[in-house]
């Protein structure tokens, strides 16, 4: 098949990877424009950019799609179809109409179970026993068109988000060349979707973050590995952000939510909702990811002492 192929972040640049040393033709590659990343808010090219640079394919970075000229630039390289991976652009009809194959998506869930921005991290806040990859082809809704084939795999218990978008990025690259081979050949058809069993995995946000010791240990410490890498788990201890990027359940009911129970260099533990958590990688503002015997050398917390929301 001949390809445009639409993407940004390293999600997506794992499945243009694939798709370059496939069979494919990869004629046109789309990501967002250049953004200013880091301290120095110095200007840098996407993942995929990267990538494509690299190759020598073409690379087009419009600011929209709703634009009739735009639209018309993508058509002029007669791709069969779109394949688009986190690409962080809204497709409007024009687009998704534009090819006899149409847009073809992969996305980090086994539909129709957590459509929309953040599928890897409501996975795991839900305390999900299994994730996946559904290659579909795109309609107007909000990942609610039919889908081609779809694959499981288990969320481990020490899965992070970091973890399980690696394992669901190499599972999303085979799956796409796969599909594609099928489609190419008619011998894949989409399936339209259950319409039970439905969920929403809203865009994640800093403040869905804080620590709410409150909660049941169990929870806080999905959360912790639901927010890792972004945007960190956090709390507050003497008024100072604390970020928060490893804990274990503990079973224990004494003191309050946040109340720190015992602080040695095995960790910190502090009593939740119900039960408690040890906490073993921690990070204090403007310093390092520490484990928590190196944290407590710099940042000394006593028993008796507390978190606060």
């Amino acid at each position: 098949m001949r390809l445009v192929f639409a993407g940004t972040p390293s999600f997506a640049a794992t499945a243009l990877d694939a798709l370059i040393e496939s069979e494919h033709q990869v004629a046109l590659v789309l990501t967002r424009p250049d953004a200013a990343a880091g301290r120095g808010l110095k200007t840098v090219p996407s993942e995929v950019k990267r990538r494509a640079v690299a190759h020598e394919l073409p690379v087009f970075q419009p600011v929209t799609l709703r634009d009739p000229a735009v639209v018309e630039h993508v058509r002029g390289f007669g791709a069969d179809a779109m394949v688009v991976a986190a690409y962080g652009l809204i497709l409007p009809p024009s687009v998704i109409k534009a090819f006899p194959h149409g847009c073809i998506n992969i996305h980090a869930s086994l539909l129709p179970r957590w459509r929309g921005a953040a599928p890897i991290q409501h996975a795991l806040l839900a305390g999900d026993s299994e994730t996946g990859i559904s290659i579909m082809r795109m309609d107007e809704g909000l990942d609610t068109g039919p889908v081609y084939l779809a694959e499981s795999i288990p969320i481990a218990a020490n899965d992070t988000a970091a973890t399980l978008h690696d394992k669901l990025a190499e599972l999303g690259a085979s799956k796409i060349v796969q599909a594609l081979a099928g489609i190419a050949s008619g011998e894949l058809q989409p399936q339209p979707q259950s319409a039970d069993g439905v969920t929403y995995a809203h865009k994640i946000t800093k403040a869905q973050a804080r620590i709410q010791w409150t909660q049941p240990a169990a929870k806080i410490e999905r959360a912790i590995r639901a927010f890792d890498p972004f945007p960190g788990a956090f709390s507050h201890f003497d008024q100072q952000l604390v970020k928060v990027w490893g804990a274990q359940l503990v079973t224990d009911s004494s003191g309050q939510p946040g109340e720190v129970r015992t602080a040695t260099e095995a960790g910190i533990v502090v009593a939740c909702g119900n039960d408690a958590l040890c906490l073993t990688e921690l990070q204090r503002q403007g310093g390092k990811r520490l484990p928590a015997s190196e944290f407590l050398r710099g940042f000394p917390i006593e028993a008796g002492q507390r978190f606060t929301d």
